[in-house]
């Protein structure tokens, strides 16, 4: 057992009684599973409220994103939604083939991709915020304001723990 992980209840056993508690390990006790589970619904709940724009999570991510930044290279994009470029840069692809995105060679690094929202992408994102945030309202509905809050702060500390794995230094 890692220092200081809670396992299914494994602490303080000894012996043949921490064999067995070391043995019983119930899947919705397990965090991976936990984690996969409510990106699941999250997902399902976000395709019914936003399935009339015809917007993935990612892609509305990288619009959210395009929306603060006003213009990123496709390697900041990425980084920004924790995926790998080539991810990236099909969903960009798609978004543009849509008339959402412009993409242009960078005028410092020609091999640079610089992205924007067009005012097309920007109405869409528009008409679509009280769709995405009602998803996401419901999928921490179970839980008062304080707990989702909690919920949040522990899944940012959670994933600022793993930084290092993809090289970012937070999730800001």
């Amino acid at each position: 057992m890692v220092e200081g992980l809670h396992v299914g209840g494994a602490e303080g056993a000894t012996g043949a009684d921490a064999s067995a508690a070391a043995q019983r390990w119930p899947l919705v006790e397990r965090p991976g599973f936990l984690a996969r589970r409510l990106h699941q619904i999250h997902v399902s709940l976000f395709a019914e409220r936003c399935a009339a724009f015809r917007i993935t999570p990612l892609q509305y991510s990288l619009l959210s994103i395009l929306q603060d930044l006003e213009e990123a290279d496709q390697t900041t994009l990425a980084s920004a939604v924790a995926l790998d470029r080539t991810t990236t840069t099909g969903a960009l692809k798609r978004l543009a083939a849509r008339g959402l995105v412009s993409r242009a060679s960078s005028p410092l690094d020609r091999r640079a991709q610089v992205c924007r929202l067009t005012a097309e992408g920007a109405a869409l994102h528009r008409a679509m915020e009280p769709a995405a945030r009602a998803a996401h309202a419901l999928t921490v509905q179970a839980l008062t304001p304080a707990e989702q809050d909690v919920l949040s702060g522990l899944l940012r500390r959670v994933i600022e723990g793993h930084a290092h794995c993809r090289g970012q230094t937070d999730i800001a």
